[in-house]
């Protein structure tokens, strides 16, 4: 067997927007995409934050850069994709990770709760997605990778509007593989279990609550936000150029328990 050419995971000379990309999942992701080549904007909406993260992207020795945007507001989310236009003038990758969660019983849940979750999770994946989609379509390249949970496939108590959001992102991601792959542009979703996060820490100080994970999980520990960062620059790059429309679990065996 002749092989034409072995996979590349290098970013060098790409351009990449990570949404919720000051702390946690968003902030390890960014890092990792800094250190296989790629320049990176960050985006959330506090700018203390972002300006935090920068220093801390830049120290990687990585161009890095940041703006203040509501995924929300469709204003906002088209003012962040002019200045993107500005500064990097293409988009290689999108990384769709801004989210939030509110866990309460089902009959706990205020309208202004579902709102304020699906409003950020879903509705402004769907922001951003747009506005990218548009971008790489013209440019026929490009890669979207939706930050989504295993909430989006198992029932867990306390997440009505979460699951119902990631579950719906889970949707998007294969449609939209099926709208852009004949522009070259895959679309593809990362699903983490229980990662270390500032999201996550306060909840996890109950010593039942962690107990009831571990064992859940096959590798019987949490997930560290490291561990985000191999598959979305396998997402990213040339080497998943044949992979579009999956979703691939994050979570130490919990789904496939």
């Amino acid at each position: 067997m002749q092989i034409s050419a072995f996979p590349s995971f290098d970013l060098t000379g790409k351009k990449a927007l990570v949404t919720g990309g000051s702390k946690g999942i968003g902030l390890a992701i960014a890092s990792g995409l800094v250190h296989y080549g790629a320049e990176v904007m960050i985006t959330g909406r506090h700018e203390d934050a972002l300006i935090e993260a920068s220093e801390e992207l830049g120290a990687l020795g990585g161009k890095v850069s940041w703006k203040v945007s509501d995924v929300t507001s469709k204003e906002e989310v088209a003012a962040l994709f002019n200045h993107i236009d500005e500064e990097f003038g293409q988009l290689d990758i999108l990384i769709n990770n801004a989210g939030m969660n509110i866990r309460k019983l089902l009959i706990d849940v205020e309208e202004e709760d579902w709102d304020r979750v699906l409003d950020t999770n879903l509705k402004g994946i769907f922001l951003v997605g747009q506005q990218a989609a548009k971008r790489m379509m013209d440019q026929k390249k490009g890669r979207i990778i939706n930050i989504s949970s295993i909430m989006g496939k198992v029932g867990n108590a306390l997440q009505t509007s979460y699951a119902a959001s990631k579950g719906g992102m889970d949707q998007l991601t294969k449609v939209w593989a099926a709208e852009l792959a004949e522009y070259n542009v895959t679309v593809n979703g990362l699903a983490p279990a229980y990662i270390k996060t500032p999201m996550t820490a306060h909840f996890l100080e109950d010593p039942e609550r962690l107990r009831k994970i571990v064992d859940r999980t096959m590798v019987k520990r949490m997930g560290e936000v490291e561990e985000m960062i191999g598959p979305t620059v396998f997402f990213a790059s040339d080497a998943s150029s044949y992979v579009t429309g999956q979703t691939l679990y994050i979570d130490g065996g919990w789904t496939a328990n």
